[in-house]
């Protein structure tokens, strides 16, 4: 009976240190995550950024010795090409060869620099580090790194990150701090099935060559020192972007806040840290979340052009301008940021249908990016008889996207003392009605489209604002904006 009581005392001991722990832990997260409480502003109003996915697996487009990846065979993750390794369970020495012929010889970051500029985009997420646990800098922690393993010789995101600097683009990095299927142990499976006997998850763990090296180890002697490199290397970052923290506990994704802190207290970290540590919710990938925690001051939703974030060769379904201007304007209704993903080939090239797309989206941008930029959201977000839900990749691909908008739905933001009033639709009436504009009628100042200087004339009409437009020429350009201005 004494030997039971002794073994309850010292797991109660046990657990209440633990405890003790994580509310230490939750009080330094929340004083430092206070501490940048002026940040989150400045980093929603950009608004729109360009994400880009770019590694060894570029190189092989989603296919491995002939053979196409793909969900039917290779699982669930073989939809997206920067996971080739782990869905063919390719072997770690394998991928180092692949990786010793990666010359991407036509990567120019200016360019790359200059499409974002041109798309409206105002900052970019560019990846040191992926999954695979390739880096594409030049890294003094590994030989494992484009410039000392490739013919390639020089440092990418250095030269993103110079060009950056040139064109007024914010930068942020991504990097994989819990999964490296070359040198990271299980991903934390092992540390997360004691916690979790009943636990039967071993997805993204590298379990056909895994690396001796534990969970611990990889930390403490790969992803640490290379983030303290990334932080020193690259100051003034925008945000940090953490991903798939699935297996790891709190003071693990706390070491990774804290580390990113101590060397840059200005930059943001991504909910994808883990445990509840981010200061910006990031939703599921290309997904548009119904309702925002109000623990998080802003947000952002991750999207690709097809259905992959890494390069791969056959994957043609790209996505619209029509569904692209969806995507910017529910989110900015939605007071969120949108993060659009390139996939650059192996060659260092952006695919010409990416390019097309976002210069598209640019020219929108240059006539209507008033209603996006340091926009919030307005008391009403949507009205109109189109709803549309986006609940991941899958989903997207699954279902495409068909969706007709019509001259009755419009989305609302608000900067200052306006309000902004858009519209998607292809076709033009000489007349638009307006409901939710009802209930400011006496405030309303001036009613302007965007893109041109004259007032235009607007009525009360029943339960709805009649805005009377200017006659406008066909464009490529669909839909437009109204602005609002207040008294």
């Amino acid at each position: 009976m004494k030997i039971l009581l002794t073994i309850f005392l010292c797991l109660a001991s046990l657990v209440n240190t633990f405890s003790q722990e994580n509310d230490q832990i939750q009080k330094e997260w929340e004083k430092m995550h206070d501490s940048k409480t002026p940040l989150f502003k400045d980093y929603n109003d950009l608004k729109f950024g360009m994400f880009i996915h770019w590694g060894v697996y570029s190189k092989l487009g989603g296919v491995w010795k002939g053979v196409k990846i793909v969900p039917e065979t290779h699982g669930s993750q073989a939809t997206i090409g920067e996971w080739i390794m782990y869905c063919a369970q390719i072997p770690r020495e394998e991928y180092r060869e692949v990786a010793k012929t990666f010359n991407p010889v036509e990567f120019n970051a200016e360019e790359w620099v200059k499409l974002a500029k041109e798309a409206g985009m105002r900052y970019i997420v560019a990846m040191p580090k992926h999954h695979d646990g390739f880096a594409m800098y030049h890294s003094e922690v590994t030989d494992y790194n484009i410039y000392d393993l490739t013919p390639f010789k020089r440092d990418p995101i250095e030269e993103i990150y110079k060009a950056c600097k040139k064109y007024g683009i914010r930068m942020g990095i991504y990097y994989s701090h819990s999964i490296d299927w070359m040198d990271g142990g299980d991903a934390g499976i092992a540390q997360a099935k004691k916690a979790n006997s009943e636990l039967n998850d071993t997805l993204a763990a590298n379990r056909w060559d895994p690396s001796k090296a534990s969970y611990r180890e990889y930390i403490d002697n790969k992803a640490k020192p290379q983030m303290k490199e990334i932080l020193t290397k690259f100051p003034g970052l925008v945000e940090i972007w953490y991903d798939f923290p699935r297996y790891m506990n709190l003071p693990q994704s706390f070491e990774f806040y804290k580390l990113a802190y101590e060397y840059q207290p200005g930059c943001l970290i991504n909910s994808r840290v883990g445990n509840n540590l981010g200061d910006m919710l990031t939703a599921g990938d290309n997904q548009i979340p119904k309702d925002i925690n109000s623990k998080y001051k802003t947000w952002e939703t991750p999207g690709t052009l097809n259905n992959t974030w890494g390069y791969k060769s056959y994957d043609n379904d790209w996505k619209s301008l029509n569904e692209m201007l969806f995507w910017i304007v529910e989110i900015a209704s939605k007071g969120g940021n949108y993060l659009l993903n390139v996939g650059p080939d192996g060659n260092g090239s952006i695919p010409e249908a990416s390019v097309k797309i976002l210069k598209e989206i640019g020219l929108w941008m240059k006539i209507n990016g008033e209603a996006i930029y340091g926009t919030g959201r307005w008391t009403t977000l949507k009205e109109g008889p189109t709803g549309l839900e986006m609940k991941s990749t899958t989903a997207r691909k699954e279902n495409g996207f068909n969706t007709v908008f019509t001259p009755e739905d419009f989305w609302f933001t608000k900067k200052d003392n306006n309000i902004y009033v858009i519209s998607l639709t292809s076709s033009i009436n000489s007349k638009v009605s307006v409901r939710s504009l009802i209930s400011i009628r006496d405030q309303i100042k001036s009613v302007k489209l965007l893109g041109t200087k004259k007032s235009l004339k607007w009525e009360v009409s029943n339960d709805k604002l009649d805005i009377f437009l200017p006659p406008v020429s066909k464009t490529n350009i669909p839909g437009f904006v109204l602005k609002v201005e207040l008294k």
